[in-house]
């Protein structure tokens, strides 16, 4: 098996693809590595393949366009037991990644170029790109997701291919590239950074790059992968700052010196409390569709969670809150009659019907969320089926 995979996906890259090759081939040779040059092409039609062929470097098709598949194409075919991957425009130095395979052989499962530590030479990357785009969307996976890296777009990394091909990352565009930091994280893998520079690329036509389009796919799946910080630190925040307002509010306007809370934020309180109660549900939910689709990795507090949490366990719990909206919509009814259906305060008509609105949202979303929980947590057919012709072949057997 060989030691390195350097590669590199192309869509009409005629015009730098065989100084990126060369520079390549130069580092292996310089550095004594046993290694290939492996071109993922994207479906070029300026005569790339036949420029990398020529330069001695391995060719794979991908199946279909998108910077994700050339990038998964590549990493399924590639031979060395590591790969460093980077864009194959020129901007990136491919004849000095001693870093990178210093960092891999200590141990390291994905190595990361910072390109803000290294160097970005004039004109290299966009204004909106080095001072708002990058930094940003890197301090939001840093904080959502806890990785160690301060450029999560940077193009030129290194990996243990075995490690990354087992993250099953599914991502076909640009995103793929902090899919790859964000799983790799959650996965508990070692990451660590090395400089590295980024000069002008040498094309003559437009980057393929979108900035608003693609910064808006970086940050959705920043946002998409992380259910916890999402969903369930705020749902269980405005659950809780509704509770602590609404219970008092139900006996009367609440005094804070001098401020006064009455029906008003009374209402607020109500609304808080939905809000985060399905914020909640959601994140249980979320959370078991990506564990049963491989996207995040379980817990043992969300494997106690799937233990105790049912269709009937969720029933009761919306049949209790919806009792309860039963019993306060009846004792609001016969206080009304008690006074002859005539008018009645304005406060306590108000209070009554925001008791009984929260407890009706509360029980209807315990029941819609426990059946859609059953529902996801069946067994697929094909698994099912798999399990089927294992019994039987053991049987046989």
């Amino acid at each position: 098996m060989l030691e390195l995979t350097i590669l590199m996906p192309c869509l009409n890259e005629a015009e730098t693809l065989a100084t990126c090759i060369d520079k390549a081939k130069g580092f292996l040779a310089r550095s004594g590595i046993k290694g290939e040059v492996l071109i993922s092409d994207n479906g070029s039609t300026d005569g790339s393949r036949s420029i990398a062929e020529a330069h001695g470097a391995r060719v794979v098709l991908a199946p279909r366009k998108g910077n994700g598949i050339a990038l998964s194409t590549g990493i399924a075919a590639a031979k060395g037991r590591f790969v460093i991957m980077g864009d194959s425009d020129d901007s990136y130095d491919f004849s000095r990644l001693d870093g990178f395979v210093e960092a891999l052989r200590g141990g390291a499962d994905l190595v990361m170029g910072n390109r803000f530590r290294g160097g970005i030479e004039p004109g290299a990357m966009p204004f909106l790109h080095r001072y708002l785009g990058n930094p940003v969307l890197s301090f939001i996976g840093r904080v959502l997701y806890g990785a160690p890296v301060g450029d999560f777009q940077c193009g030129l990394r290194g990996f243990v291919r075995d490690k990354i091909l087992a993250l099953n990352l599914i991502t076909e565009q640009l995103e793929f590239c902090p899919e790859m930091v964000m799983r790799a994280a959650m996965a508990g893998l070692k990451i660590v950074e090395v400089p590295t520079t980024l000069k002008p690329d040498g094309r003559s036509r437009k980057p393929h790059l979108r900035t608003w389009h693609d910064g808006w796919r970086h940050l959705k799946l920043l946002l998409t992968f992380a259910p916890f910080s999402l969903f369930l630190y705020p749902g269980a925040m405005l659950f809780a700052l509704g509770s602590v307002l609404f219970l008092p509010l139900l006996f009367g306007p609440l005094d804070l010196g001098a401020l006064t809370l009455d029906t008003g934020a009374m209402i607020f309180a109500a609304t808080f409390i939905i809000i985060g109660f399905q914020l909640m549900w959601f994140h249980v939910l979320a959370r078991l569709f990506a564990v049963r689709m491989n996207l995040l990795p379980t817990s043992p507090r969300f494997e106690r969670l799937r233990e105790r949490l049912s269709v009937e366990s969720a029933c009761k719990g919306g049949a209790v809150f919806l009792g309860l909206a039963l019993v306060a919509t009846i004792a609001a009814v016969g206080h009304w009659a008690a006074n002859g259906f005539g008018p009645i305060d304005p406060g306590l008509i108000t209070r009554a019907a925001s008791l009984v609105a929260v407890l009706s949202a509360l029980g209807l979303q315990s029941l819609t969320g426990g059946f859609l929980w059953g529902l996801m947590s069946q067994k697929s057919p094909t698994l099912a089926a798999a399990e089927v012709k294992a019994v039987e072949a053991a049987q046989q057997a």
